[in-house]
């Protein structure tokens, strides 16, 4: 029966970038193949110029699964006489804060020379539970990773480098017939996205999957998507 390794990922803010404008930057509302890349490659001690074993840690495993946390009821307390308030639910949303940059591109590839807003979104509130498989001969074994998980090379962040995590990405290894069941272990609700087509799922091309070439470029794969 496979083994899956069992990652949470949490945190206030989270960022997956999707494809960007420049001045523009979107998230998607689940982690893109290409962050869980990196995110792996920053507990093993990966550089982003070290292409070919980026390359081969991708080729190493299944992105089986991951799934949205259902909302969350959170107890509110204050410190006056009157009674606690209600539980509130809590949900994703997304904010978007700017920053100001300097050399953007242009259309045309050129560079500007004046300073631009740029536009980047976040997830708050948000919580993760992916499942991957590590293939047979796999250059990056599941043990390997699962030891640079819990004592990573370089700090790993949700997506971006102001998006801390909450608590540590290792959650555990389960045993199971498919990624499905291995995170339905774990968290029996929530919406599931898949690269292996499920029942009754829809399919979502998302552009995500890196090429791994001098300059960063992605190509697009499919995700089916089952659940709200």
């Amino acid at each position: 029966m496979p083994s899956y390794l069992i990652l949470k990922l949490q945190g206030a803010m989270q960022a997956w970038g999707s494809h960007t404008y420049e001045d523009y930057r979107p998230s998607l509302i689940f982690p893109t193949r290409s962050a869980v890349v990196g995110l792996l490659g920053a507990c093993l001690g990966l550089e982003r110029e070290r292409l070919q074993a980026l390359k081969a840690l991708n080729d190493s495993f299944e992105f089986g699964l991951s799934v949205l946390a259902h909302p969350r009821l959170v107890e509110q307390r204050h410190f006056t006489k009157e009674k606690n308030l209600k539980p509130r639910t809590v949900t994703l949303h997304k904010m978007t804060d700017y920053h100001t940059v300097l050399d953007a591109r242009r259309a045309d590839g050129g560079q500007r020379n004046d300073a631009i807003v740029s536009r980047r979104e976040y997830l708050c509130d948000a919580e993760f539970t992916l499942a991957l498989s590590f293939k047979d001969q796999a250059e990056y074994s599941l043990d390997a990773v699962v030891q640079a998980v819990k004592k990573p090379y370089y700090t790993p962040y949700l997506g971006r480098r102001s998006c801390p995590l909450q608590r540590p990405l290792f959650d555990s290894i389960v045993n199971a017939d498919t990624a499905e069941r291995a995170l339905r272990q774990i968290q029996p609700e929530g919406t599931l996205y898949s690269e292996i087509q499920l029942p009754q799922s829809h399919s979502m091309p998302v552009r995500d999957l890196p090429l791994f070439g001098d300059k960063r470029c992605f190509v697009t794969r499919t995700v089916y998507v089952l659940g709200n």
